[in-house]
């Protein structure tokens, strides 16, 4: 019996920011949607030789007169769009790939370094629940960097805070990928800038051709970020 093809353990691309076309398959926001003072724009960096993506403006804790003690400033973020067809809405599977794989550059505050995450959302009755990991840069000047996050070292969220019954991750029925900054609950406030080529979805066999992990190539500006696998 022939003709059953293995799931692809390929690399799969999520994102990519490299035209005016790929920005507008995202949905923007910050924390001036609902009464905050923040700044935000997804626009293309045509600086380098090939287009990327530029996440940047003004993160501020304030918020206008009439929504204090209402409403936490000091956020940002996108997210892809909902994908639809005729039989229904699109999901990313990702059951057969371990790792996030984000091509990114932090300029800005420094202050701001610890304030980034990767959000996936999947399929799901609870529509505020988010999976998010921390993005951890391993670089200090402002320069292209790769860093790695194990799919399984995800938390499950919902509006912000960890929920207490985690589970595993619905891989493959992922329905969102973003990334946000949230400096309102560690009051963390000024300009940022993130720098995005693409995110994907890939496996350790991708990456490095042995079976050891590495947490850190500081020469070729590469990161793990190991989670509990």
């Amino acid at each position: 019996m022939s003709g059953v093809d293995e799931p692809s353990r390929a690399p799969k691309t999520l994102c990519t920011f490299d035209s005016p076309e790929a920005l507008q398959q995202y949905a923007t926001g910050c924390d001036a949607d609902v009464g905050g003072t923040s700044t935000m724009q997804l626009s293309l960096d045509d600086s380098t030789l090939k287009p990327t993506g530029k996440l940047w403006g003004d993160l501020k804790l304030a918020v206008r007169p009439e929504f204090k003690g209402r409403v936490l400033g000091g956020y940002a973020g996108f997210r892809t769009m909902f994908r639809k067809n005729l039989f229904g809405e699109m999901m990313h599977d990702l059951s057969n790939h371990d790792y996030l794989a984000l091509r990114v550059r932090m300029r800005g505050s420094k202050r701001l370094k610890n304030s980034y995450f990767v959000n996936l959302q999947t399929e799901g009755y609870v529509t505020t629940d988010l999976w998010q990991h921390r993005l951890y840069f391993g670089r200090d000047d402002g320069d292209w960097e790769d860093v790695y996050i194990p799919i399984s070292a995800f938390v499950l969220t919902n509006n912000g805070e960890i929920v207490d019954t985690q589970m595993d991750i619905l891989r493959e029925r992922v329905r969102s990928v973003g990334i946000s900054l949230l400096g309102g609950k560690s009051g963390m406030e000024g300009p940022y800038e993130l720098g995005i080529e693409s995110i994907r979805a890939l496996n350790s066999d991708d990456i490095i051709p042995s079976s050891s992990i590495i947490e850190k190539d500081p020469s070729r500006g590469t990161q793990w970020q190991r989670g509990p696998l």
